[in-house]
């Protein structure tokens, strides 16, 4: 008999995002049900006050918990911890946990399988923990080939080869500054001067108006298909990953610079400067140290061909299925 495994979902987007790719990647190996769940005003409380409980979320606003529970318990997020710790408990041992990004110190013990990027590493201790590089996406060779062949038609004017530059911007305490996307914008446009071509371009919320118009400035005169923050049309995102023949990308996003090492293409990371933490340096060399991307500044960036592809979704599902 199939497996059945219930995945938890709430409203932050990146984490849904994860957990897609991970259910893309396991297919029909195992019955998948989502299960949205909706906050209340208690669910800022730290893990260790909640507990292994419901508290925090909508109950009457959110998925049925209450039936048959399932062999597996797939939680996306922090918040969603808790729930599935209430749910193993309530079904006697029966569903087992896999967590997705550490879930704080409370209930680590109890979880059966802990999905950790490395850049997280020093945080993680016990034959639970499964330490991964990135994290989960979306993009496969069957998605790159679909939006290929879906918006190649709108960028065949442009001369190539095609950059496609994505844009983050500031994260919590770091503001991605004037400086850093002028630097950007002057990267992006060596690039095609040396090459030739044209510049897919996304900006995000993140990146802010300002920055953002530093870096067009930069641009002005490069032939370009733009899609900024807060244009009402259609995004081409998968467009540009899947049509670019290289991939400049701001090091502030785990997940899009997952995505762009998914695709196969030659990805440049720019890290800029007084701006990214720590962590995420450790994770952009992370993916520099496993020859899935270059820094966008080392000398010899525009020969780099990557000599892995990350499918950081596939592994997690291939563990996922070793559980029994």
């Amino acid at each position: 008999m199939k497996k059945t495994m219930w995945v938890l979902l709430d409203d932050r987007m990146g984490s849904v995002g994860q957990a897609k790719g991970i259910i893309q990647a396991i297919g029909d190996k195992i019955e998948v049900v989502e299960k949205q769940l909706v906050y209340n005003k208690w669910a800022r409380l730290p893990n260790f006050l909640k507990r292994a409980s419901f508290i925090g979320v909508n109950i009457a606003k959110s998925s049925n918990l209450n039936e048959d529970f399932p062999n597996l318990i797939l939680s996306t997020s922090r918040r969603t911890a808790t729930v599935a710790l209430k749910l193993k408990k309530q079904s006697k041992g029966k569903s087992k946990i896999i967590q997705l990004m550490h879930p704080g110190n409370f209930g680590i013990k109890k979880m059966d399988l802990i999905i950790v990027p490395e850049h997280d590493a020093k945080k993680c201790h016990g034959s639970n923990f499964f330490m991964i590089t990135g994290c989960p996406h979306r993009v496969t060779d069957k998605t790159v080939k679909e939006a290929a062949e879906k918006w190649h038609d709108e960028f065949k004017d442009l001369p190539k080869p095609w950059l496609s530059v994505i844009v983050g911007g500031s994260i919590k305490g770091h503001p991605f500054g004037l400086e850093n996307a002028r630097n950007l914008g002057i990267a992006a446009r060596n690039i095609v001067n040396v090459l030739g071509g044209s510049i897919l371009i996304t900006t995000s919320r993140r990146t802010g108006a300002e920055a953002e118009k530093e870096i067009m400035k930069q641009l002005q005169g490069v032939p370009m298909h733009t899609f900024l923050w807060g244009e009402k049309k259609d995004n081409p995102y998968m467009g540009y990953l899947s049509c670019a023949d290289k991939i400049l990308i701001t090091g502030d996003s785990v997940s899009m610079c997952s995505e762009a090492c998914g695709t196969g293409k030659s990805a440049l990371i720019f890290c800029g400067k007084g701006w990214l933490t720590k962590k995420h340096m450790r994770f952009a060399q992370s993916l520099v140290d496993g020859n899935y991307a270059t820094m966008v500044d080392d000398p010899n960036a525009l020969s780099f061909k990557p000599k892995h592809i990350l499918n950081t979704s596939e592994k997690i599902a291939k563990k996922i299925l070793e559980i029994r």
